[in-house]
């Protein structure tokens, strides 16, 4: 082994005690999708807000007939799942790399993202509360992108471009509000499945840590 490859092992084993290098590109994949679906069911009960028939069938189901409920249901389904997936990808790809997946860098990394997105979280909420709901959309986007920004110092260094995506697209819903849902489809949607792809390309079958 020459000087050259002790360096380059030893940069290896210091990233991986002080960055979370088991994200996985198949759950960006997956959770773009999962958001993908979520947007197109909450563009197309938008659409069909008026209409007594739909409303008739989700009380048919057991559900409050209120958009804001409805809605806010999907979004929920698509947090969960998404986070599901996420972490179940991650942590194959930990055993498969043999690194402990909940260490000393896992826990800083996702401590320094749960921050921003708790707090928006709550912000959310309370825009709910007071009614605020056309804020929603860009506050959720803005949040979720700054979490990927604070995070991204204790991961991936690409993380951080998602996030500033995020951060720009949730400023942009802001001023076109009519299609906030689209924004929204492209923010957690399309960016993560083209994000997801690119990172699996790169890191899950590659060496690149940056």
């Amino acid at each position: 082994m020459t000087q050259t490859d002790d360096i380059k092992e030893i940069r290896s084993i210091m990233e991986k005690s002080t960055r979370f290098l088991s994200l996985s590109g198949l759950s960006g994949i997956v959770a773009g999708i999962i958001a993908l679906i979520g947007a197109i069911f909450a563009a197309w009960f938008l659409n069909k807000i008026n209409s007594p028939e739909i409303l008739n069938y989700f009380n048919s189901v057991g559900l409050i007939a209120n958009p804001i409920i409805i809605l806010s249901v999907d979004a929920l389904i698509v947090l969960v799942l998404s986070a599901t997936f996420g972490l179940y990808f991650s942590f194959r790809k930990s055993k498969k790399q043999q690194i402990t997946f909940w260490n000393n860098a896992s826990k800083r990394m996702f401590l320094n993202f749960l921050i921003p997105f708790i707090t928006g979280g709550i912000f959310c909420l309370l825009l709910l509360f007071y009614k605020s709901y056309f804020l929603i959309i860009p506050a959720s986007l803005i949040f979720y992108g700054l979490a990927l920004v604070n995070c991204s110092k204790y991961t991936y260094n690409s993380t951080m471009f998602l996030g500033l995506c995020d951060i720009i697209l949730g400023i942009l819903s802001a001023f076109f509000i009519e299609s906030a849902i689209w924004f929204w489809a492209l923010g957690f949607g399309v960016l993560h499945i083209v994000y997801g792809t690119i990172f699996f390309f790169i890191y899950d079958n590659g060496t690149s840590h940056k």
